[in-house]
């Protein structure tokens, strides 16, 4: 506005940018859950119309992913995201949010996800902040949110007039894909991986089977090597989902300390998700499938609580198998 001051109120004059009034706009909401970002897009006009028309949240991210695109590009990207960056369309209309406080568009650099854990942790605040929850209840409140894998419930602290912490939900039935499967790593040899399915499916294996720590090797190296192992065993496993192939892909890989056996010490992993993007949270979707895969060999039992540390920052999530 300065600018358009100095210059005088001629026909000379210069406009700040937005230089078009009717392009497009969108107010975001900036959260995080364990440092991983989510920025929350609380509208997205061209979703809504298309969720009215009918369409299943599944269909609505192939039509959101066909024609806006360039939303997700804007807001993930440089020069208003990053590397890492994550987001969340809510939606509120149609089939795709009936039943539900609201509906999620899960956003990264690359692409689509099926359910995001760290952004169901935000959202469940955000429902509660937003006023999308008509009647929230003291001291706990249960917010359901329709995500393109399936329906999940966060419960999220209320004290009468703002949410807290700690937000914790219930996710979609996980389960193993496969356990103890050999792959050959260009590069790395042979390596055996489970794979575990948690809302999407992910490969696991212990990063010493690559030559790495995952508490003490370079982030970079880490990146390289799990990225490498995605890309393996997507050539030579072919995934299954009993419900939608849309959600039969591989998400990433996780690198582990190898400590799946039960205990009260923490257990540190990192993920490598996408097109080498790092999740900065131990990471919601991954800890629920490496949680189900400790359960069905035995690691675990129902209500044992683990602590999940994240290589990259250090923060915490926990988890358990509850049925």
């Amino acid at each position: 506005r300065a600018m358009a001051a100095a210059g005088g109120a001629g026909s000379g004059a210069r406009r700040l940018p937005p230089h078009s009034p009717p392009g497009l706009m969108l107010q975001t909401v900036e959260m995080h859950a364990g440092g991983e970002p989510l920025r929350v897009i609380p509208r997205l006009e061209a979703a809504e119309e298309a969720a009215a028309k009918g369409l299943s949240l599944l269909s609505l991210r192939r039509e959101v992913a066909a024609t806006q695109d360039h939303v997700r590009r804007a807001l993930m990207h440089e020069p208003r995201g990053h590397a890492g960056m994550y987001g969340a369309v809510v939606v509120r209309s149609g089939p795709a949010a009936a039943g539900a406080h609201l509906a999620a568009l899960f956003l990264h650099g690359a692409g689509y996800s099926t359910m995001c854990g760290h952004a169901v942790l935000a959202l469940g605040r955000f429902a509660l902040d937003y006023g999308l929850v008509p009647a929230p209840s003291c001291p706990e409140t249960a917010v359901c949110l329709h995500c393109p894998c399936g329906p999940v419930t966060a419960f999220v602290p209320w004290d009468g007039r703002r949410s807290g912490n700690p937000v914790r939900f219930h996710s979609v039935p996980a389960f193993a894909a496969a356990t103890d499967l050999a792959i050959d790593v260009p590069g790395y040899g042979e390596v055996i991986v489970d794979i575990g399915y948690g809302g999407t499916f992910y490969a696991f294996l212990s990063a010493e089977q690559l030559g790495l720590d995952v508490c003490s090797s370079k982030t970079k190296d880490l990146v390289s090597a799990a990225s490498a192992v995605t890309e393996a065993v997507k050539k030579q496993f072919k995934l299954h989902h009993p419900e939608s192939e849309d959600l039969a892909f591989l998400y990433g890989t996780i690198l582990t300390d190898g400590k799946d056996a039960f205990s009260e010490q923490p257990t540190t992993n990192i993920c490598v998700f996408a097109d080498e993007q790092v999740d900065r949270s131990p990471t919601g979707s991954g800890v629920t499938a490496r949680i189900a895969l400790q359960y069905h060999k035995g690691l675990i039992q129902l209500n044992q609580t683990r602590t999940f540390r994240s290589s990259t920052t250090g923060s915490f999530f926990t988890g358990k198998a509850v049925k």
